[in-house]
């Protein structure tokens, strides 16, 4: 929910690139002589103009209202210190480290990794594997012993051996006795991006060099390749599972019951729904939004719906962890463009071994871009103090040996300066890598770098504001959108859930807006068949209850009748629309395919909800009613002076 909350309250505070012209930058109004100026106000009232439907929100009175009212409540969260809330600061914190990748990363090499995901994800690979296992952190005579068992294992391969008992012989992949190595299909993103590379450069049949990645060395052998599935549109039909009182399926009875009338020939979309107790599709005829593998939370489910060959191909019932299914395949659709797939494809190059490559590049720039200078001297001081301890991950650092080392080291761009004793820290963390790079002096060298490349990419990441003044401003709309979160959260959604004097008085302020509509406990008969219909109508008005009737009409595997019973409101869905809701048997009517009769046993006219009836939208209802006074009571509390000379001239700047 406050995901939601916060991008929407970005849709009308986001920072736009269309300004208007340019403005002298004034007090436009203060709260309590705290400044609000007019620069900001033009910059969001400019992106609202693009993303408004309410017309009336254009119109710049209006629009200062609401830019009046948001900046009371964001005050008003100032003020009781929502800011100084641990929860909050994380939050934020997480927002800008998300924010900031856009900023973070070379678009170049972003986009080239990008075209080549999106290129592989084209095609599934099939591929074996044979793992000879070494430490990413290895020494280097541990990692030469690894590549050469490799190598020896593929000349064996290479003299005759198959790839399959080479696996099973020398493979330390623990499942490899088990499945000789064979890793099944898989596509981008589903392997560590060497691994992926690898086997997406071996040619079909044939076996890869020894490749490197953090748990060793690989052979691969490419089994196979194809082309990959797409996503496909269905429709289903779901009823969830129910037992009786003896553990009986009665969910199953019903779908077989429901396959059974598609086997005569009724709609698959009238019987959906009719039927389907997935709310959310059957009354779209049971039609699912389009997905691909892997996107469902069963495996049941997509094995079925993919294994349908033809559009309008019917699958027989089978169950799932959330009940029992038929699925109808509507449409087969190839995979998403580059275009369509870009975003995605970003977001997953993020959180993958790929990145890597993206620092990388981007440090470099940043190299150039900014001075560094280090202080010879404090670094040699710190060699000295590091000893072969470091290799056994036993080298320890005094309090003291730190604070006496606490001279300036390093220098980046003349104002950020980074102490000796915080390189030391450094290693300290670092030691449980557990390098093996001799002698000690190189080791610490090797880690001196990597520790100026992650200042730099710090002091980049802190100084965003101040290079990008779009970042700056969105982090301000974040910063007051997660505020303004919390404050509603305490003041109007957790008050409308928790004050029930207030919750009951203005239910009685209000019963009129919570009434049942007139209601009928019936059975609903339905068939395709007239005659059906007529028998069950006959056996009906002879006092047969629906169970007698089913086993009449529904013999020899047919199910020629339906009878849904339960108490409806006037306006449901299910009833016929043509059926007078009163007492007793209703005359026989058809609508669409469907013949309908209905035996009611009780009508309840129209009447108020008891409160415990309506208390779920009273709550709602209560909520809004919060909300739409809540700025006429934050303006009781503060001074407010709004310079009407400067809103004029911002109102006439921007007609």
């Amino acid at each position: 929910m406050k995901n939601k909350f916060v991008f929407g309250l970005l849709l009308l505070l986001q920072f736009s690139n269309v300004f208007a012209q340019e403005v002298k930058k004034e007090v436009l109004f203060s709260i309590d002589d705290k400044p609000y100026y007019t620069d900001e106000f033009i910059r969001v009232y400019n992106k609202n103009l693009d993303l408004v439907k309410d017309d009336s929100q254009k119109d710049i009175d209006v629009y200062f209202d609401l830019f009046l009212g948001y900046k009371l409540k964001v005050d008003k969260a100032y003020k009781i210190g929502l800011q100084n809330s641990l929860k909050y600061q994380n939050e934020l914190k997480s927002y800008r480290t998300q924010l900031s990748k856009n900023y973070t990363s070379d678009s170049k090499v972003t986009e080239a990794l990008t075209k080549e995901a999106y290129d592989r994800s084209l095609k599934e690979i099939r591929a074996s594997h044979i793992l000879i296992l070494v430490d990413e952190n290895a020494s280097p005579a541990d990692t030469l012993k690894a590549y050469n068992e490799a190598i020896k294992v593929r000349d064996e391969i290479k003299k005759g051996m198959s790839f399959e008992d080479a696996a099973v012989k020398y493979s330390q992949d623990p499942s490899a006795k088990d499945n000789k190595g064979d890793l099944g299909y898989f596509s981008a993103f589903r392997m560590v991006y060497p691994f992926e590379s690898a086997a997406f450069n071996t040619p079909k049949g044939e076996i890869s060099k020894p490749i490197r990645t953090r748990f060793g060395y690989h052979l691969i052998k490419v089994v196979d390749q194809r082309d990959n599935k797409g996503e496909v549109t269905v429709a289903h039909i779901m009823i969830l599972e129910k037992k009786d009182e003896n553990g009986n399926d009665l969910s199953k009875k019903t779908i077989e019951d429901i396959y059974q009338k598609l086997q005569q020939g009724e709609k698959f979309e009238a019987l959906a729904q009719q039927f389907s107790e997935d709310k959310s599709s059957s009354s779209k005829g049971g039609v699912l939004q389009r997905f691909g593998t892997g996107q469902l939370s069963s495996n049941e489910f997509e094995e079925v719906a993919f294994g349908l060959k033809n559009s309008n191909d019917v699958s027989k019932p089978f169950k799932t962890q959330f009940g029992w299914h038929i699925v109808k395949l509507i449409e087969k659709h190839p995979i998403k463009t580059f275009e369509e797939s870009k975003s995605e494809l970003e977001n997953k190059i993020r959180r993958d071994d790929r990145s890597k490559l993206i620092t990388s590049s981007l440090t470099e720039k940043l190299k150039k871009k900014y001075t560094i200078s280090t202080d010879k001297k404090a670094l040699a001081t710190v060699k000295k103090l590091v000893t072969d301890d470091y290799y056994k991950q036993a080298w320890e650092v005094s309090p003291e040996v730190l604070k006496a080392n606490n001279k300036e080291l390093l220098v980046i761009n003349k104002d950020a300066k980074i102490n000796a004793s915080t390189f030391m820290q450094y290693l300290l963390d670092q030691q449980k890598q557990n390098l093996q790079i001799k002698p000690i002096n190189s080791l610490v060298d090797h880690l001196y770098n990597q520790f100026i490349d992650v200042k730099l990419n710090e002091y980049y990441d802190a100084h965003l504001e101040a290079e990008f003044p779009e970042f700056s401003y969105v982090m301000d709309e974040y910063r007051d959108g997660l505020l303004l979160f919390d404050l509603m959260e305490r003041e109007i959604w957790d008050r409308s859930k928790s004050d029930t004097i207030g919750q009951k008085q203005f239910y009685l302020d209000n019963i009129a807006n919570y009434k049942w509509k007139k209601r009928v406990e019936t059975e609903i008969y339905s068939s395709t068949n007239k005659s059906d219909i007529e028998k069950a109508f006959k056996y009906a008005k002879k006092g047969k209850d629906a169970n007698y009737i089913k086993g009449k009409l529904n013999e020899e595997g047919k199910v020629n009748v339906m009878v849904q019973s339960g108490l409806y409101e006037e306006d449901d869905k299910s009833l016929p629309k043509k059926i007078e809701l009163k007492s007793g048997l209703s005359e026989i009517v058809k609508e669409g395919d469907y013949y309908f009769f209905l035996n009611t046993k009780k009508v309840l006219p129209s009447q108020s909800k008891d409160f415990s009836e309506a208390r779920g939208r009273v709550i709602n209802d209560y909520q809004q009613f919060l909300e739409a006074n809540w700025v006429s009571e934050l303006k009781k509390n503060v001074d407010i002076k709004v310079n009407k000379d400067v809103l004029q001239k911002v109102k006439n700047q921007l007609k």
